[in-house]
């Protein structure tokens, strides 16, 4: 039987139409009116133990409610879950024991003491013999060099190492399965790659299960096999992750500020690609935000040294950036039939 089985699985919210003013908050006390969001609609997937499985989609795709359904948070409007063979909602302390979770902003360690007292709460919480501890402390010192941070209140740290911390307290009481929600957000390149070696030094040395949620893509790349992709609450794809490399790691994002931007810019930079690439040249044109505006390139079919030459040459380019397909344009592309 599959460690995590989920069978046709909703959930739905109650939400109350607001009313403005102080008036209209005065009147929801006494009649209010409600409509019903679907958060998750249907969806259903096994995952094995010891695989890690990403699972992604843009924001309000239905991500977190599915994982706090997984960890017993939720109980689920209709369908089938099972963790280990049982219902986490119907079962929460008992699947604790086998569960560990990291909900990216939010901390599971006390903000006003040392970093250590809060992983020896944790032991005694979890009933983790003084032996494993030493040896799973003794663990993450060796991979990230955490024992410089003990002595450190929680609310001190940075971001990336709270994050770090964090993630050494999900691990603690050596869980078959780990939830990583956002667990990279807002976090520099060095936290990152530490993040992903612990999260590849105990899935191959204790097959431990991970399920990972992220708008970042080389987080996916890095560390999963399998991509679960949802949107609006329904599963769009779920397979292997070298199909979707194949078909979105050619695509780059080229940020452009032009100098004296005007809503004709934009067509006269439509204009000038096509007349250089012509009509199959795998470039797409976004809005612009923040005076940047975002030219997305297929470079399977045109390298992008050529379009931001070409760019550079027509127009007033004043600062560019490159970056990665962002998590909506895997989407979009996908509800356009990229992955059928």
């Amino acid at each position: 039987m599959s460690l995590i089985h989920v069978k046709d699985l909703s959930k739905h919210f109650k939400i109350l139409n607001r009313r403005e003013g102080l008036g209209g908050a005065f009147r929801d006390l006494f009649s209010g009116s409600y409509r019903t969001v679907e958060a998750v609609a249907g969806v259903s997937f096994d995952i094995e133990a010891g695989e890690i499985v990403g699972y992604i989609g843009p924001n309000g795709a239905g991500k977190s409610t599915t994982i706090k359904m997984m960890t017993g948070i939720l109980k689920p409007t209709g369908g089938q879950i099972q963790v280990n063979g049982l219902a986490p909602y119907e079962n929460r302390i008992r699947q604790a024991q086998i569960m560990g979770v990291v909900f990216g902003q939010r901390t599971q360690l006390w903000w006003d003491l040392p970093v250590i007292e809060s992983f020896k709460i944790l032991k005694e919480i979890y009933k983790v013999d003084q032996k494993t501890f030493d040896e799973h402390m003794n663990m993450f010192n060796e991979l990230v060099g955490l024992k410089g941070l003990y002595s450190q209140q929680v609310r001190t740290l940075s971001l990336g190492q709270r994050m770090l911390c964090d993630i050494t307290a999900s691990f603690l009481h050596n869980p078959q399965v780990v939830f990583l929600d956002e667990p990279t957000i807002g976090l520099d390149i060095a936290v990152k790659a530490k993040m992903r070696s612990i999260i590849k030094h105990l899935n191959q040395t204790r097959n431990t299960t991970i399920i990972l949620t992220t708008h970042d893509l080389g987080d996916v790349e890095a560390l999963c096999n399998r991509i679960i992709i949802i949107d609006k609450g329904k599963i769009l794809y779920d397979g292997d992750i070298k199909r979707v490399n194949a078909l979105f790691g050619a695509y780059r994002t080229l940020k452009l500020q032009i100098d004296g931007f005007s809503e004709s810019t934009l067509q006269s930079l439509r204009d000038k690609l096509m007349e250089c690439f012509g009509g199959d040249h795998g470039i797409a044109i976004g809005e612009t935000e923040e005076f940047w505006t975002d030219v997305t390139i297929d470079q399977a079919r045109t390298p992008l040294s050529d379009v931001l030459n070409h760019v550079m040459t027509n127009f007033p380019v004043s600062d560019v950036r490159i970056v990665e397909i962002s998590m909506e344009n895997v989407v979009r592309k996908v509800y356009d039939g990229a992955l059928s």
